[in-house]
């Protein structure tokens, strides 16, 4: 990372879901904050900035992260995706999307985000993830709506599909 001075904007070159972005940032902006406001990724959502909720999972070269724990100016030179790049195609679903889909495991929609990061992450390293695997990578997710049944429904439902494609 370069030297940073406070008084100064930075520039920050990233891929984001697979293409070349720059922008320029504050050294105290908050990766969340520059994904939303500066390059427009509104799907990244902030729930409480501390990292507790979840919401604002991304993936930083590949490792899922908190998006509100990390500097701007951190990202520099790294591949992040972000719930927009997760579907294959513009009108496409995702394996994952479309389950959540089928079991109508959202419904305000804050913390699908963030929770579909996670459990993407999950079921590309492991495609026969079970229901104690899905719990326990969901466990740093705060979701206030669901109850998490239909969520974890829909992650075994992906994963049952995603067994069956490989």
């Amino acid at each position: 990372m370069p030297r940073l001075t406070g008084d100064a904007r930075h520039r920050v070159r990233f891929t984001l879901n697979g293409a070349a972005v720059e922008g320029e940032a504050e050294p105290r902006m908050l990766l969340s904050d520059f994904l939303r406001h500066v390059l427009g990724m509104t799907g990244t959502h902030v729930g409480c900035e501390h990292g507790v909720c979840g919401a604002c999972t991304i993936e930083i070269d590949g490792v899922p992260a908190r998006a509100c724990l990390k500097l701007a100016v951190q990202v520099e030179g790294a591949r992040l995706r972000t719930v927009e790049g997760l579907a294959p195609a513009p009108d496409r679903l995702s394996v994952l999307q479309a389950a959540f889909r089928r079991h109508h495991a959202l419904q305000c929609g804050f913390c699908t985000p963030g929770i579909l990061m996670s459990l993407d992450s999950l079921l590309r390293e492991r495609r026969d993830a079970d229901e104690a695997a899905i719990r326990e990578h969901l466990s740093g997710h705060l979701c206030r709506c669901t109850g998490y049944a239909p969520i974890i429904a829909a992650a075994l439902d992906a994963a049952a599909t995603l067994r069956g494609a490989s």
